[in-house]
């Protein structure tokens, strides 16, 4: 099997798919490596950094596609990408395919096998290859740092000479893989950190990195599924918000991280609230790309309203490129390696990453979910 690496396009995006380290070790289980020239030159990974670890340079797009019997990539691709697909041909990206119908249908069209790297289902045997959890650990890092460096104002208590600094305060909504990282790095920043979120389950964890949980009462809790919050109750986001504005006046930074698979991310705090704050507070929303959790927030943009800054972050992992890109990398690797044996595809019917993560395959939608969805 030959796997081809395409350079991403989106002007954001400084992350690879696979990194040379990862190149060597697939080779040494007959999957060949074709890497676009120049594909990781944004990470840091050179041509000849592949070449090195035996993988081969196409010149150009169309080679790689001429050759490679499936294309991997990080981002999503445009209709000129999956044009050039061959039927049979693989593509593995981030497809969020229950938002992107047409896609779907492209791809099938083309007879393509999809893999979608965001619908790895969250088990334990598939922790390895998780792709958004991964990634959602460095934007909880990233996302922090963000915030402190646009704080006017110290993160720890300080004892000086000219008096006493008090630490910030920090509230983070939503206690997911990001949102857990960033209470952890605003904590050793030494943040007083504050966290919500609608699954009552992750207070341990919260309190276990130093943060206090603020649990809402007297109302029923959806549970969600497969390590995802589910869409609360009206009355539940009442309560919340109910609890959590007095929280947000008081905060410094406000660190934003919910997310729905497949939806429109949940609107967390209202202009109302971010009016509550003092100047020179700020939000930093990582569920930007999704259409946020707070309202006025653009994504890719950073705003001022009543003096607080609010920042839209997107390709947050990007930021990080090196490592993100190390993370990914071996995620892919290790769901390679599940779906094929001795450089050929499986096509294990009870395989429950495989059902989970293939979208597509000889011209039908294959995933039950995705199907229903796209019609």
């Amino acid at each position: 099997m030959k796997i081809g690496v395409l350079r991403e396009r989106s002007p954001g995006e400084r992350r690879v798919a696979i990194i040379p380290e990862t190149a060597k070790r697939l080779l040494a289980k007959k999957i060949e490596v074709i890497v676009e020239s120049g594909a990781g030159d944004r990470a840091c990974f050179s041509d000849a950094d592949y070449t090195a670890a035996g993988a081969t340079i196409a010149a150009t797009t169309d080679d790689l596609y001429a050759t490679a019997d499936a294309i991997v990539r990080i981002q999503k691709p445009e209709p000129a990408d999956v044009d050039k697909l061959r039927p049979g041909q693989a593509h593995v990206s981030l497809l969020y395919p229950l938002v992107n119908g047409p896609l779907v249908k492209a791809l099938a069209d083309r007879k393509a096998t999809a893999i979608s790297l965001d619908m790895i289902p969250r088990t334990t045997l598939a922790q390895s290859m998780d792709v958004l959890s991964s990634q959602a650990n460095i934007a909880g890092y990233y996302g922090v740092l963000a915030a402190a460096a646009r704080l006017p104002r110290f993160f720890p208590m300080l004892m000086t000479a000219a008096g006493t600094i008090t630490p910030a305060r920090v509230l983070v909504m939503g206690a997911g893989v990001a949102g857990l990282q960033a209470i952890g790095t605003a904590k050793r920043l030494g943040a007083v950190v504050e966290a919500t979120d609608v699954r009552p389950e992750t207070k341990e964890q919260v309190e276990s990195l130093g943060g206090k949980f603020l649990v809402v009462e007297g109302v029923e809790v959806k549970a969600g599924q497969g390590g995802y919050a589910a869409e609360q109750s009206e009355e539940y986001k009442k309560k919340q918000a109910e609890l959590i504005s007095d929280r947000i006046s008081k905060a410094d930074v406000v660190i934003t991280t919910a997310l729905i698979p497949g939806r429109r991310a949940p609107t967390l705090v209202t202009e109302a609230q971010v009016a509550s704050m003092r100047p020179g507070s700020v939000i930093v929303d990582l569920a930007a790309e999704q259409g946020g959790n707070v309202q006025g927030c653009v994504p890719g943009e950073e705003t001022v309203k009543n003096g607080v800054t609010i920042v839209g972050m997107v390709d947050v992992p990007s930021h990080l490129a090196i490592h993100a890109s190390q993370l990914l990398s071996k995620n892919i690797e290790k769901l390679l390696l599940h779906l094929t044996a001795d450089g050929a595809w499986k096509n294990d019917p009870k395989d429950e990453i495989g059902n989970g993560c293939v979208i597509t395959r000889d011209g039908a939608v294959v995933h039950a979910k995705v199907k229903e969805t796209v019609g």
